[in-house]
């Protein structure tokens, strides 16, 4: 069964979500407060995590980045309407998603199952899958960039893997939203405008060198001869 961590302070919330999420067949573990959560968030028992921005005895962020030196759970973050800020700096951090307060059951739900399943989909030609000098395993999810690992979450990874695949093409916000989390983008939704950031971070020296950004449409990797790293 899928392991899932809850960490947030609101005791109503966390037992209305679990309730739910049992009946999805989840097991469900809860952490109230910034320290316990993040000794449970550090277990490798939990396929994904769910993270309060705001927790007794310090930041949901903060905890966040601790998590991600060591460990690519899948993390979706829980803010507050106001706090747009903060769901940004938390996808730039490490979080794979984010949902706004109050919380719909069945919303969370569904995108703990999308980012789920697309985290553990195996292509089916299952083989690696290579431009240039960036490489991804799509069945150990691993990639390399110029013959060095690169430490991707797994949203990351899917983002980079629907750009290889289509090197050369221009890929849509809302193709990548989908492939990538599951999803339809949503109106004002820098999800993955972020991921992208994130991902030229992690393997570009040049910036909108790999992947290019094209105006109005999306985002397109180049091909190695158009790479002009």
């Amino acid at each position: 069964m899928n392991h899932v961590l809850v960490i947030d302070d609101d005791h109503v919330l966390v037992d209305l979500l679990r309730d739910f999420l049992v009946t999805e067949g989840f097991i469900v573990e809860a952490a109230y407060d910034y320290d316990s959560g993040l000794a449970s968030a550090l277990n490798a028992d939990h396929q994904l995590v769910v993270l309060d921005v705001m927790l007794p005895g310090g930041s949901g962020l903060e905890l966040l980045k601790t998590v991600r030196v060591s460990s690519k759970v899948p993390i979706i973050l829980l803010s507050a309407v106001g706090e747009t800020a903060d769901r940004i700096i938390g996808l730039q951090i490490g979080a794979d998603d984010y949902l706004v307060k109050p919380v719909a059951p069945r919303e969370l739900a569904a995108r703990i199952h999308a980012i789920l399943r697309r985290t553990r989909d195996t292509p089916t030609d299952g083989g690696e899958i290579k431009v240039g000098d960036v490489s991804l395993s799509a069945s150990r999810r691993v990639g390399v960039c110029a013959e060095t690992p690169v430490e991707l979450t797994a949203v990351e990874f899917n983002v980079l893997e629907c750009l290889l695949r289509n090197a050369g093409s221009i890929v849509t916000r809302e193709t990548l939203a989908e492939r990538a989390l599951g999803r339809q983008l949503a109106p004002f939704d820098r999800s993955v405008d972020v991921h992208v950031h994130n991902l030229r971070k992690k393997i570009s020296a040049i910036p909108d060198g790999r992947i290019k950004t094209i105006r109005g449409a999306g985002y397109m990797y180049a091909s190695p001869l158009e790479d002009g790293e």
